[in-house]
């Protein structure tokens, strides 16, 4: 199932037991999640009737009491599990429970699980479990730019921007399949654009921002080195040349995101010193320890828009401290 598909199935009123968002997009996820919370719980959202379940602190025995658990305020309960399967070789307890969990979970209307996964083997038993009445939902990137500008088109349907001829095409071609910088230079181009008006293709090419490669090197590598100082010295030196906060944002989720892969034991691809560089880094920090800087990442990206009032340049100070600490 696609996210688009997702949307539909709960516009149209329809709830799974049990929906496996899966996939490298982290941005896809979370807006799965966002939705499925809101379809579960609507405006009855409290804690009594939602439970976060982190894989690498959850024990089988944890996942079943909280899907047993009765409702009760709302009419059903929402359970949210994040990486089954972080920790390496001590998973196997949790993912065993969780595959029976969904089985179970088709005989009943109380409770509706959400996991959240960036790497899965679909050949794993647990994750064949998610086959109907349950779901799969892929959160991959779009591949190629005809997907890349379809997402951008929904996107900007989801935000109420008109878009004009070629718009999306060109946001595709600059940004490619980076969807939080996407997402952060189509709102660049509306503000060009003006208060309701259509976003012409000019509005995109002047609003995106070219980051020097140099630039930014110089900041994921103090930063996955755990160099703060230098970190942060790279950082100022990027917002003070004039480098949008959005960007920057965007090239440190990515490379997290490269470490990420490269900790579950993908090989990363490039130049020969880049994939040692990937690799060295991943080794300074866990598994854990990198999916918490990605939902960081995300959270300093609810901020730069506006939530908590504090100003951009110390969000991402925040953040790059908090990710080369």
């Amino acid at each position: 199932m696609t996210p688009d598909a997702l949307r539909e199935e709960l516009a149209a009123g329809r709830l799974r037991p049990a929906y496996l968002l899966a996939g490298e997009e982290a941005l896809l996820r979370e807006a799965g999640l966002r939705a499925l919370r809101e379809a579960v719980l609507g405006d009855a959202a409290n804690d009594f009737d939602f439970d976060r379940l982190e894989g690498d602190r959850t024990s089988a025995g944890a996942l079943v009491d909280a899907l047993r658990a009765l409702p009760v305020l709302a009419k059903r309960r929402l359970v949210v599990l994040r990486e089954p399967e972080a920790r390496k070789g001590r998973s196997e307890g949790l993912v065993d429970a969780l595959g029976a969990a969904v089985a179970e979970l088709a005989e009943q209307e109380q409770t509706v699980l959400v996991v959240l996964a960036s790497r899965i083997d679909r050949r794993s038993r647990w994750v064949r479990a998610f086959a109907e009445p349950a779901a799969l939902v892929a959160c991959d990137p779009p591949k190629g730019t005809k997907a890349v500008a379809a997402f951008a088109v929904e996107e900007a349907k989801r935000q109420g921007i008109p878009l004009g001829a070629g718009a999306a095409q060109a946001l595709a071609e600059a940004v490619g399949p980076q969807l939080l910088r996407l997402r952060s230079e189509l709102e660049k181009a509306s503000l060009l654009a003006g208060p309701g008006k259509r976003v012409s293709r000019d509005h995109v090419l002047e609003a995106v921002s070219a980051v020097s490669d140099e630039k930014v090197w110089e900041l994921t590598d103090a930063t996955f080195d755990g160099r703060s100082a230098d970190a942060l010295v790279a950082l100022s030196r990027l917002l003070a040349g004039g480098v949008a906060a959005p960007l920057v944002l965007g090239a440190l989720a990515s490379q997290l995101r490269k470490l990420v892969r490269a900790r579950a034991g993908e090989t990363p691809r490039g130049h020969p010193f880049v994939v040692r560089r990937i690799e060295a880094q991943a080794r300074r920090q866990s598994l854990r320890r990198l999916l918490a800087g990605l939902r960081a990442a995300e959270e300093a990206d609810e901020r730069l828009k506006g939530r908590g009032g504090l100003a951009a340049d110390r969000v991402l100070e925040r953040l790059v401290l908090g990710l080369s600490s």
